[in-house]
């Protein structure tokens, strides 16, 4: 069947996409690197010797750029429901991280507390706006309450956020659960699209 004019366009915009392009060229599985390169460039998230956890990682390209920078020292677990290939210095486990039993799966891989959290999830979309938010909305407090679950004082949560009925709220809960949120719009991703990242941080030990 002959291929309709907007997947055609859909096509050429992503097979001359730079930053397809420039995760391809360093080996990565999806432009979504791009996207955490930029934003660890900026905030220093990913440290050697770093434990990271990757909810949501298929196909797993920011767990790729995790094992990069965290090195052989540090250690990365990747979780999704989707099947995930083998990436080198990573634990993929296959499984919800809305179940306990994952939960504590994750846990036990990690050894240890978590230095960062981080989710690129999306929902899968139905077509209708506010129930597509909606999903989405509780998918970042899901993904959030597991974050304080397993970060260390002072560690980092960055999960994907899209812009909506549902974006101040969000916010605000994520600046009651933490020390600290701030908004990342990395260029890797596209101007028209609404999603844009949160970073927030644990609060400091308390003495």
């Amino acid at each position: 069947m002959a291929k309709s004019a907007s997947s055609k366009r859909w096509l050429h915009r992503h097979v001359t996409d730079r930053h397809v392009r420039e995760a391809s060229a360093q080996g990565y599985r999806s432009r979504a690197a791009g996207k955490l390169l930029e934003i660890d460039a900026r905030d220093r998230l990913l440290r050697p010797g770093a434990r990271v956890v990757d909810l949501g990682a298929a196909p797993g390209g920011w767990s790729q750029v995790a094992a990069r920078k965290v090195g052989p020292q540090g250690r990365v677990v990747a979780l999704d429901v989707l099947e995930i290939a083998p990436i080198q210095g990573v634990t993929v486990l296959r499984g919800d991280f809305t179940d306990p039993a994952e939960r504590a799966a994750v846990r036990a891989a990690l050894a240890g507390p978590a230095d960062v959290v981080l989710c690129d999830l999306s929902p899968n979309l139905s077509g209708i706006a506010t129930a597509d938010q909606a999903r989405a909305a509780q998918l970042v407090e899901l993904a959030a309450a597991f974050a304080r679950e397993v970060l260390q004082p002072e560690g980092a949560f960055l999960c994907k956020v899209f812009h909506g009925e549902a974006f101040a709220g969000l916010l605000e809960m994520l600046k009651r659960g933490f020390g600290s949120v701030q908004v990342r719009k990395p260029s890797a991703s596209r101007s028209e699209s609404r999603e844009t990242y949160a970073l927030a941080r644990a609060p400091r030990r308390t003495s």
